[in-house]
């Protein structure tokens, strides 16, 4: 036998980990992206890249300039300077763009971002969502131009925004559809206000269509309410626990369907009282049974808001707005409710302050907090309020106290609405300057989207 030599083993190359970076290098990482960001061109491809740039943009759009109408509106009304003759009601003009107009451009962008998370599905592209958007947003381009020129090219304008309202639900039920996620109750929500706001939208421009522009008003509101207001509770009801435990951890998430079942109920309430008060539902009676209802609704918001951690995100700019948004609409059912029991005492209803509460103060106030949440974070920067969208934010919410205080008879009332319209128009064209700017950029942070 043959000794076999055994072959010697190979040495193994030891390899040293790379070092990892220390956190001054990722801050100056961070940096120089933010910079690049910053420096690079603002171009159309980068504002076609995801849903949410290209919805949110057109929504800024159609917000600042439907919001300027509206002030040079209140200041003609005022001063009778500039002489505006309009083919359609100004208040109908101005109520269906602050509902119908930026509202479910915001929504789009949104619900197509954060919606397919939420279900468990692929998201649709932006080549898929972008012609239901600009369907939208040159539609109620065309409804303002034709608010002034013509009543026919108002018209068309509204039923395209229809047509790219109904597509919009249509590819959203979709993702519902194929969804095998568990918990579809919110995205449910969500699709039954969309079909609310599409058949609202069709009644509101058939009524007008056929002159009746109380009736017009009429479905106008059920979009708002049943519309509107049925989706910012939902997603409210989803977010606004789980954002404040993210960054409060001493409050839990807390959020029974019970309690969603009680804020969609109380939207549906006031979808229907328009049309029970137009059938002849009124009275002394009715009156004090829906201020108390409408106290009884108020005093469960304000009680959720502070379960859900309102004294706790005071301390965080950007939740604290969000819960300012919201406490809002307690405090716009507590000033109907005493409206309303004022109203069967004394016979003066002030529907508007209610209203204006409700429109400008929740609306418009959690527009602002989520859409900037939304665009930092999806543009590759911290989730902050800084110094000028805070300012902006507490000059915002004055506009609000004027427009309110408007809604009550004076000698001043006249002054104190055109005030409040210039106000608001300056404060969001600042804040849709700044994020606009974001949308056609790369992110920060060099990632896609």
């Amino acid at each position: 036998m043959t000794d076999k030599q055994t072959p010697s083993p190979r040495p193994i190359p030891i390899q040293t980990a790379a070092p990892r970076p220390s956190a001054e290098d990722k801050a100056r990482e961070k940096a120089a992206l933010l910079a690049a960001a910053e420096a690079a061109p603002w171009r159309l491809q980068d504002l076609m890249r995801a849903p949410h740039r290209l919805g949110f943009f057109l929504a800024m759009l159609l917000l600042v300039l439907g919001s300027l109408w509206w002030a040079l509106v209140q200041t003609d009304r005022f001063s009778g300077a500039l002489q505006l003759q309009q083919t359609i009601p100004a208040t109908l003009v101005h109520a269906n763009v602050m509902v119908y107009g930026f509202m479910p451009l915001y929504f789009a962008g949104f619900l197509f971002t954060a919606g397919p998370k939420w279900l468990n599905v692929t998201a649709p592209t932006s080549e898929q969502v972008r012609p239901l958007l600009l369907l939208q947003a040159g539609g109620w381009l065309l409804w303002l131009v034709g608010a002034q020129l013509n009543q026919t090219l108002a018209l068309v304008g509204g039923a395209l925004a229809l047509i790219g309202l109904c597509w919009m639900y249509a590819m959203w039920w979709k993702l519902v559809r194929i969804s095998v996620h568990q918990d579809r109750l919110h995205a449910k929500s969500v699709g039954i206000g969309g079909l609310i706001g599409c058949i609202a939208l069709a009644g509101a421009l058939l009524a007008l269509w056929q002159g009746d522009a109380a009736q017009s008003r009429l479905w106008t509101l059920t979009g708002l309410w049943g519309y509107i207001v049925v989706t910012f509770v939902a997603v409210a009801h989803r977010m606004i626990p789980f954002f404040t435990s993210n960054a409060v951890p001493m409050v839990q998430v807390w959020r029974p369907f019970w309690v969603l079942g009680l804020m969609l109920g109380a939207a549906l309430f006031e979808a229907i009282v328009p049309w029970l008060e137009a059938l002849g539902l009124r009275g002394q009676g009715w009156m004090l049974f829906r201020g108390v209802v409408e106290l009884g609704i108020a005093a469960m918001l304000l009680w959720l808001a502070v379960v859900w951690g309102l004294v706790q995100s005071l301390k965080i700019r950007l939740l604290a707005m969000l819960h300012i948004g919201f406490i809002w609409l307690g405090l716009a059912f507590l000033i109907s409710g005493l409206t309303q029991i004022l109203g069967a005492s004394a016979g003066i209803v002030l529907p508007w302050a209610a209203l204006h509460a409700l429109t400008m103060g929740c609306l418009g106030s959690l527009i602002v907090a989520m859409v900037t949440r939304v665009s930092c974070g999806h543009s590759g920067r911290a989730l902050i309020a800084d110094d000028t969208v805070w300012r902006l934010f507490w000059l915002l919410q004055l506009s609000i106290l004027l427009r309110i205080a408007g809604a009550f008879p004076s000698g001043q009332a006249s002054l104190l609405l055109v005030l409040a319209a210039l106000l608001w128009t300056g404060i969001l064209a600042v804040w849709a300057w700044r994020y606009s700017r974001w949308y056609g950029k790369p992110r920060a942070d060099g990632k896609e989207g």
